[in-house]
């Protein structure tokens, strides 16, 4: 079964910036609306974002929103998550999925 890809998890400060990307080299996104998730350590997965196949409709969820922008680049056939100013809270696996299909998630960790 195709899976989408994570990257760009990794250690940051507090404060600190990451964009995460998801991609999938077995089919185009261009047609698909892409959400990311994340989930901590002892917590179900949370919503974080979704885009649609044309992202002229970003949405972001209330928690993370003026922090976290999902934007897209079909030619690239990329999905991105770019999260900022961030908190140890926000110390998770995330996960982009696109329909019922998830990908291996990339650690994000946020030191205080």
């Amino acid at each position: 079964q195709e899976r989408p890809v994570e990257s760009g998890g990794k250690l940051v400060q507090t404060g600190g910036s990451l964009t995460l990307s998801c991609t999938d080299s077995g089919r185009a996104f261009s047609d698909s609306t892409v959400g990311w998730y994340r989930q901590a350590t002892g917590k179900e997965r949370e919503f974080l974002a979704a885009i649609n196949w044309s992202g002229d409709s970003p949405y972001v969820v209330d928690s993370v929103k003026g922090r976290f922008t999902v934007s897209r680049d079909n030619a690239e056939n990329t999905v991105y998550l770019q999260m900022n100013n961030l908190q140890p809270e926000d110390t998770a696996v995330y996960f982009c999925g696109v329909g019922t299909s998830f990908g291996q998630g990339t650690q994000v960790t946020v030191s205080s």
